[in-house]
């Protein structure tokens, strides 16, 4: 049996389903958004990731017995409330962003449709996924411009929640990243997955000889090896004495790298090892990425900077009413006004206007208060997608396919990007919302 995801959610969305139904209030037909307020660290673009994992979840949005057991012992929400638990399926429908979409503050990212019932619950766990997802995959995004056309892989399982790894792993993949070294993200999502050992393999044998020798015996002269656990050019000589110079790459985990890729390529190219590769690794994020531009790098690993958003582990996004029929059907915009945090009612549609050479210049959000849906002008592509119709989520977006998918649309869009957008010094976003 499928896992439920129904407890993964907070206290507030099930008391706030009781009461609205005390209060007669729960069937009304609403209208949630998600957007941003802001971009993480000041980027000047987001990444959105996460939409096909969402789905799966919603799927597996059931209060089964065990679930329901927990609530009632623990008084959590009254006798009628627990009832419609127990029959909960999301029938309303989602539209929103494409997997792998460019964002921007303000814009909605995605809509949620159906009663307040139905649509409040599902407000935690849609945050707790997209906030994630989106906020590795824009990282991730701003590490694959700084590598240019030399791949980046993925290996920070070790720095996350073991859930969280997997995710990183196929946001960061969505994002550009050639590979993971997480085998779980391989089977769930389809991910290529990288890897050949750390230092505790040359550390186990009684020479690094011995190591070298059993790892090119296991894998053939085409693996990696790790240069670094002693002298490197002691290693470097070493591994290219044992696998030839067919050696396929030597990788580097320490040191002052600029000048330590320098002496490798030169040691390899004298050594006869001309096509071996170098992959470095040691800590880097997108601003160690861009110091090594000019360095004979083949290749980029990355960890802790990548698992954790490079210091903005969560996108800032929020989950907001903004539009409910009342008893007479008629549609009424809703917002918050406090201050600090002022949003715009309305049902909404994004588009993305385009200048004559295809390049993005505006983010365009169309407000409508009769659930019509606005044309699109010539110069504009609309960004929302179907994603659920009645409750059923949309084959295309699921699985590994699904996965493909936005890797594929997140390489097209940011090709629309101007160059500004890929500066990596904070700032303010590319591109401004305008409201119509």
């Amino acid at each position: 049996m499928t896992a439920s995801s129904a407890l993964l959610t907070d206290r507030y969305e099930l008391t706030m389903l009781d009461a609205a139904m005390r209060a007669g209030t729960h069937e009304r037909e609403c209208v949630f958004e998600v957007f941003a307020r802001s971009l993480p660290g000041r980027r000047r673009y987001g990444i959105v990731a996460g939409i096909g994992r969402l789905l799966e979840s919603i799927t597996q949005f059931r209060f089964g017995d065990a679930e329901l057991s927990w609530l009632r012992e623990n008084h959590v929400v009254g006798a009628d409330a627990l009832d419609f638990l127990a029959d909960y399926r999301f029938t309303g429908d989602i539209r929103g962003y494409r997997e792998g979409e460019v964002y921007f503050p303000g814009s909605p990212l995605l809509v949620v449709q159906g009663t307040f019932a139905e649509a409040v619950l599902l407000e935690t766990l849609t945050l707790s996924v997209l906030n994630y997802d989106s906020a590795i995959a824009t990282a991730a995004a701003r590490m694959v411009s700084a590598a240019g056309s030399r791949p980046v892989s993925e290996m920070g399982s070790r720095r996350t929640g073991e859930h969280s790894a997997v995710a990183a792993a196929r946001a960061a993949w969505i994002a550009g990243f050639a590979a993971t070294s997480n085998l779980e993200a391989g089977r769930s999502w389809s991910v290529p997955t990288m890897g050949t050992s750390a230092h505790a393999f040359t550390l186990l044998h009684d020479s690094e000889e011995q190591a070298f020798a059993a790892q090119v015996d296991a894998f053939g002269s085409g693996t990696t090896l790790l240069v670094d656990t002693f002298d490197v050019p002691t290693a470097v000589r070493r591994a290219v004495e044992i696998a030839g110079p067919e050696l396929g790459a030597v990788r580097i985990d320490s040191g002052d790298l600029p000048i330590v890729v320098a002496e490798v390529r030169a040691l390899l190219d004298e050594l006869g090892a001309t096509k071996t590769r170098i992959t470095v690794t040691n800590d880097l994020d997108e601003y160690g990425i861009a110091t090594l531009a000019a360095s004979p790098v083949n290749a980029y690993g990355v960890g802790t900077s990548v698992v954790t958003g490079s210091g903005q582990p969560a996108a800032g996004m929020v989950y907001k009413l903004v539009a409910h029929r009342d008893d007479a059907g008629d549609w009424v915009s809703v917002a918050k006004r406090s201050a600090s945090k002022v949003s715009r009612g309305g049902i909404k549609h994004a588009f993305r206007q385009l200048s004559a050479e295809g390049i993005a210049i505006a983010e365009i959000v169309k407000i409508d208060t009769d659930g019509g849906v606005p044309a699109t002008a010539g110069d504009e592509r609309a960004l929302h997608v179907p994603l659920v119709d009645a409750g059923v989520a949309d084959d295309q977006w699921l699985g590994s396919s699904g996965t493909a998918r936005a890797r594929e649309h997140r390489e097209h869009v940011v090709a629309e990007l101007p160059r500004d957008a890929f500066r990596l010094s904070s700032g303010d976003p590319v591109l401004s919302v305008r409201y119509e």
